[in-house]
């Protein structure tokens, strides 16, 4: 198992903890993470914890059994896109959201010319 500490810069995100949780597979990613937050200063509340799985083999060939990295960018995305309609707005939630934007543009990119080439949902290149 891996801990993942890319995250870490506050009080809050430096408490909860990251893990994958499998090896890497065909394509040298992993596809299961843990996500762990600690246990609240509530004595009667546990602590909570999500299990994040992502699509793991070809679409046409093992179904959809996951999440995509489109699918969290795009719920980031919605998250950046609310803040800055608000009071919450700023310089640097802004730049994220762009940075995230390029992000999707890249990734649908590459699918469209996976698709193109009649190689999308294979573990062909």
């Amino acid at each position: 198992m891996r801990t993942i500490t890319d995250h870490k810069v506050n009080p809050a995100n430096d408490r909860i903890l990251i893990e994958v949780t499998d090896e890497p597979g065909a394509g040298g990613a992993n596809h299961e993470y843990r996500v762990t937050l600690p246990p609240n200063a509530d004595p009667s509340k546990a602590s909570k914890s999500w299990e994040i799985s992502f699509q793991n083999g070809p679409i046409n060939e093992n179904g959809i059994n996951g999440l995509t990295q489109e699918v969290l960018l795009a719920i980031v995305a919605d998250r950046l896109r609310s803040f800055q309609a608000g009071q919450f707005a700023c310089r640097e939630n802004a730049l994220a959201l762009t940075k995230i934007e390029e992000a999707q543009h890249w990734l649908h990119s590459r699918t469209l010319a996976r698709m193109q080439r009649g190689v999308e949902g294979t573990n062909q290149k």
